[in-house]
Order: C-alpha cells, then structure tokens, then sequence
C-alpha cells in the first residue's frame, strides 16, 4: 500500500498510509505488524490514516518493505447476518470451529460407508465431546441444557439413526459456535471502546536553563507535568491547554462525529486524538485516574455483571429442563418411539434465555459508549428504567456551570470598570478553576490589556495575590478579603447583599488595603434544558425536581421556565442526599444528576447516579452512568436507550418462551423428527440472538 514516513526519532517512526480505511480490522493489523523484527509496539490511528511503529535493533527499510507487500483487503471489516456494525474475526481468541468440522465431516461422510461398526464409530467419535460433556454435566450440575442435548444424540446413536445423531450433533455445534461468536462480539462492542493507553509520551522538561522535550512512559508522567502532544498522537492524560491551537477528534470517548477546535483554556481527555496542530497540556489526572482509565474499569463491570432480569432468565431456564425432560417421557408413552423422545431432547428454553438478554445489555453499553455515555453495568440500564423520578442538581446541570461576567462596580474614582477588570484578568489568567476562566474570557471579549504583575500566589479556596506598581492586590472570597487581609467593606454592604441575595456570584478586588471594586458573575441556564425535560416525561418520568442554594423566588421562575415540576430552594449541599432519601421513603425511583463533590453521597443513595462530564472526580467515580458530553440532552438518550433496551429483552424472552413451546409441543406430538427439531431450534436462538446484537435505536 502506498506509504509516506512523516516523523522518525532513533526508536520511532510515524508512516501515513492513504489505503487506511475506517472499516478494516484494527487489531488484527496491529497484531500482523508487530510480528515484525525488531518492531516493539505498533500503533494505528484511523482518522490521521498513520501508523506508529516502536523499534530497536532493527532498520525502517524493513519496516516499509512490509508496508509495501501489505494487502489491506485481507483486514477488510466483511458483513455477516448479524450486524452491519459488527467486525468478523474481531479480537485474540476466537471460538474453536473444531467441533463443527468433526460433526459436519461424520454427516457427509456416514451415508457412504456400508459397515454398521464403522458408521457407529465416526459417528460416536464426532460426538465424543458432547456426550463427555452432557454426562459431566450431568454428576456435576443435573439436569442441564447440555444434558438433554447429549441424551437426544446418545439415543440416536443407540437406534443406529446415524443421520439423526450426525445432523443434530452438526446443528448443535454450528449453533453452540455462532452463540459462542456472538456473546464474543458483543464483549468487543464494548472493549473497542477502551483503546489501549499510550505507553510513551512527549512531557516539556527543563535542562540547563532551557526547556526541552523527552520521550517517558505514560506511567511515570506526574500532575503538574506539561505534556506535548503533536497531529495525529493520543492524549494519554486529562488536563488543559496551556499554549497552542489544536483539532481533537472526540469521537471515541464522546461520540462527537466532527473535530472539535481547541485552545488555551480548553479541557481535553484521555483517549482522543489530536488531528492536526500541536498544543501543550497541564496534566490534573493521570494514570488511573484518566478517563479512559475509568472507562475501562467500567467495562470490567459490564461484561460480568449479572442483572436482575437475566438471573431470573438463568432461573427459569434451569427450571424449564424438567418440564422438557417430562415431555420427553410423555412423547414415547404417545409414540412408543424413540426417535420421538430424541426430538424432544433437542428442543429446550436454556440457550436463547441465558444468552440473549447479556447480549442486548452489552450491545446496548457499547452503543451508548459509542454516544458518550458509560454505563458502568446491566443493573445500571434496569435501574435506570424502573426511574420515574428526576432529580437535578442545578449548577453544571441545568445550567452551563460556566460563569459568565455580568457586571463590574468600581468604588475608585481613578479605576475604570475595564481597568478592573484587566486587572484582575492578569492575575488569574494562569489558572484554570471557572471564576478565573470566565474573568479571562470576559476580558478578551473587551480588549484585553495585560498589566505587569509580581509572581502570583494561589492560596486555595481564598484567591490569588501578587503585586501591581508596588502596591499589593488581592482578589477573591469576601472573607478572604474582609476578615484574612481586613479591608474595609463599609459603605458597599447593601449592594453586595443585594447581588448576594439575586444569586450572582461575586469576586472581590482589593488593591493598596483598599476594596477597589466587585465584578459579579452569573451561570446561564441550557437552551435545551427545557426540551430535555419534556423528553423525560414523554419516555414516562412522572416527576422532575430541582435542588439549589438559590433563593425561593429565582427558583421558582426558574423551574416555570424550563418545567421543573418541584423546587427545593435555599439548599445546604449536606442536605441533597437527604431529599433524595425522602423521595425514595415515597416509593419513588429517583434518578440523580449532579457534578459536585458534595453530589457524591446523593448519587450514591439515589436508585441511580448520573455524573455530567465537567463534574468532580468523586462524582463520576459514586455515579452509575458517566456523561462524556456536556450536554444535557445525553440523559434523555441514557433513558431512552434503557427504556428501549428493556422493551427489546421483553420481546426477546416472550418469543423464546412462545417459540420453544411451539417447537416442544410438536416433538412431543411426533410431528418434527430429531434434526428439524434442532434446525428449528438453533435456528431460534440465532434469530434471538441476532436481534439482541442489532441493539436499540436511540436517535
């Protein structure tokens, strides 16, 4: 394929390979490329249409001349009749088709052999595994799905009805083997979702004076280390930009289709993809505690986790196989035959039941994985849809959580408003917590002019400090100012109560021990709030609630707004998670959205958690769905997709129950012989199967 070498150090080198499409499969050509010698890792990012290679000891001719001879075709993604979405031949360990040529050998071969010993020994040695199996099963389990598979096949063999025996043990292991493939498939639906980490990246360091770049492993890079990340590289941390304009391709942590512009200020997240331009990023988390790091340990969650409605399918599998069993019994008292009881045996409730409610959970985790939604297990989907009360948190939900100014009051004749405000700009500019963002973004907004400043200090949870023409400024809380650095408030009280009391958010100036002036902020409510909430009562909420610290009057209007049928005002953040278990003693199943540290204990008390993007850490970590997007329409589309996903396992279990007792009734009447019998069968479950892996719509 066509190549061209981009980058090289002495132990990297970066190759863009037009023929890259987004349809081939990824790791079965990482995998192939790594087989190189000399080739240490290997790396492909899809949207560039690069190729990473990590080399010793070996040369880039070798290197390209794989390249060259490379057949991309034989990675092509090819379509099967389960899912246009799903790859064949996805991941390392694929089910074995050993026992579906053994039983398929056995049935070709047995109508041509004449000798009765003969067909009797290939057929029982294509059948070995089954009938081993069953008969384990059996000491060690009772009576099983496996059990009466094994019996129908042994009595087959025992009436000398080879054909039977050789049709059925082929239609068992095809069936056994697609069902095998695709709880296979659906686990990679939701493991593509963690790309592997970034073992090296580029972090600023500073030598002799100078600031240079080094290559370290990802695992060492510490918070507070400046990390390079350059067109068509990973990020391997979360944290923000610091310097440089970039294009980052979000798609596969948030669902975003286009390449979102990024600049200095801007968050990024672990797991995307820098496109094109070269930013630097200040890392707040690293290692575990980065985003794809938590994706990860949610899918180690998903793919185990056992719901509540799938254990009850379990349940009633095990107890249906007594009924087949008597069936069984009764087919020979009506026939005397027992080809009859062979076809009953084939037909049983335990495959389509215990396989395709797991699947459809797991489709349906990597299809909203896929949305920028991580729903960390099957029992977060079921609680999710059993929620029919919504409680939100009104900062960083219903509203932006991004502050905005709104106005500035100068209490110095000699200072203008902007002058305030250019002030205060410079000395914030350096960090990144929301009144600083939204004082800087203000600022250039209005022609920003920087002023020369002293080093500054951030004292935590107060303000900053530095020194401006010899004379100290100090800007933050009000008792940061008033009681920590004792400037006088007096004669500004009434019209700071007041900005107080509209819930506007102050920060406070202070220059020469003097108050210099006030610049009040406020949190815009979403466009789409409204629409949100409308949503959520058409998939059937029955009641949304609003928590906030805000004063009764502004949160009533508020909540008219937007639809919010209950307010709780005036809000301590201690007393969120008692609301929460006040509605739950009602008998309502509450739904809780929140981003704060202190939402914590309420999405942990809640039926279930839902965390927004820009949220605290322990927030996401105590919540049981996780929104990569900031949007708040994403939790009309986790609803939905738990409504849907519940609706499609319904459908699923009614038609396994409704089917196979059609198919039992008529082997018990004699009506199917043993091969129809497993044809129509398997072919259920397939079917069940299939529809489990197509998902659920959610646009």
């Amino acid at each position: 394929m066509s190549i061209q070498l981009l980058h090289k150090t002495h132990a990297r080198a970066r190759y863009y390979c037009e023929s890259l499409k987004e349809s081939f499969n990824q790791i079965e050509l990482e995998k192939d490329l790594k087989k190189i010698d000399g080739v240490t890792d290997v790396r492909i990012n899809q949207k560039a249409k690069s190729i990473v290679f990590q080399y010793e000891n070996t040369s880039l001719d070798l290197i390209e001349e794989k390249l060259n001879s490379l057949d991309i075709g034989k990675y092509q993604v090819c379509d099967t009749f389960l899912s246009d979405n799903i790859a064949c031949c996805v991941g390392e360990e694929e089910p074995s088709k050993a026992e579906i040529y053994k039983s398929v050998g056995a049935l070709v071969t047995e109508p041509f052999i004449t000798n009765d010993l003969v067909k009797w020994g290939i057929t029982s040695l294509a059948s070995r595994s089954l009938l081993i199996e069953g008969a384990k099963e059996l000491f060690s389990e009772g009576l099983t799905s496996k059990v009466l598979e094994s019996a129908a096949v042994g009595v087959s063999i025992a009436r000398k009805d080879y054909l039977a025996a050789n049709g059925t043990n082929a239609m068992l292991a095809l069936g056994e083997y697609i069902e095998e493939t695709t709880v296979h498939r659906s686990d990679d639906l939701i493991k593509e979702l963690a790309k592997p980490n970034v073992k090296e990246a580029w972090i600023e360091v500073e030598k002799d004076g100078k600031k240079e770049l080094k290559q370290v492993d990802t695992s060492t890079i510490k918070v507070g280390d400046i990390v390079v990340v350059g067109a068509g590289d990973t990020i391997s941390i979360d944290g923000h930009i610091i310097s440089g304009n970039a294009s980052v391709n979000q798609v596969s942590m948030t669902g975003e289709s286009e390449p979102i512009p990024k600049e200095r200020g801007d968050r990024v997240i672990s797991g995307t993809v820098v496109e094109e331009g070269r930013i630097k990023i200040w890392a707040e988390q690293v290692g575990e505690d980065t985003a794809t790091a938590r994706i990860k340990n949610y899918i180690g969650a998903s793919l185990n986790e056992k719901s509540a409605v799938g254990l009850k399918a379990i349940k009633l599998a095990d107890k249906l196989v007594p009924v087949t069993l008597g069936l069984a019994g009764l087919s020979y008292l009506i026939s005397r035959d027992f080809e009859s009881v062979a076809s009953v045996l084939q037909a049983d409730y335990s495959c389509a039941l215990k396989l395709a409610t797991p699947v459809a959970f797991k489709t349906s985790i990597a299809q909203a994985g896929k949305n920028g939604i991580m729903i960390k297990g099957a029992k977060s989907i079921e609680a999710l849809y059993e929620a029919d009360t919504f409680v939100f948190d009104k900062t960083g939900t219903l509203t932006h959580g991004e502050l905005e100014v709104e106005s500035i009051d100068s209490f110095d004749d000699e200072w203008s408003e902007s002058e305030i405000l250019n002030l205060t700009a410079s000395a914030e500019e350096h960090y990144f917590h929301p009144v600083a963002e939204a004082i800087v973004n203000a600022a250039k907004n209005r022609g920003f002019v920087h002023m020369h400043h002293d080093e500054v200090e951030f004292i935590v949870a107060h303000g900053v400090r530095t020194t401006v023409n010899g004379k100290e400024v100090v800007i933050g809380s009000r008792h940061f100012l008033e009681d920590d650095e004792k400037i006088s408030f007096k004669g500004h009280k009434r019209k700071i109560n007041q900005y107080l009391k509209d819930g506007k958010v102050v920060l406070y100036v202070g220059y020469d021990k003097k108050l210099l002036g006030t610049i009040c902020m406020k949190d815009s409510v979403r466009k789409n709030a409204k629409d949100m909430i409308t949503k959520l009562k058409e998939l059937g909420v029955k009641k949304t609630v609003m928590l906030t610290g805000d004063v009764e009057a502004k949160a009533q209007a508020l909540a008219e707004e937007i639809g919010i049928d209950e307010v709780y005002a005036n809000m301590k953040p201690t007393e969120k998670a008692e609301i929460v278990k006040k509605l739950k003693d009602k008998g309502a199943k509450v739904a809780f959205i929140g981003d704060g540290i202190n939402d914590a204990p309420a999405l942990m008390s809640a039926t279930v958690g839902i965390s927004m993007s820009k949220g605290a850490d322990i927030a996401k970590a105590t919540a049981d769905i996780g929104l990569l997007r900031d949007d708040i329409a994403s939790v009309v589309e986790a609803k939905k997709i738990a409504v849907e996903t519940m609706k499609l396992i319904n459908v699923n279990f009614n038609a396994t129950v409704g089917i196979n007792s059609m198919i039992l009734l008529g082997a018990t009447a004699g009506m199917f012989s043993p091969l129809t019998t497993a044809i129509l069968h398997n072919g259920t479950t397939i079917g069940l199967l299939a529809n489990s892996v197509k998902g659920v719509r959610i646009n």
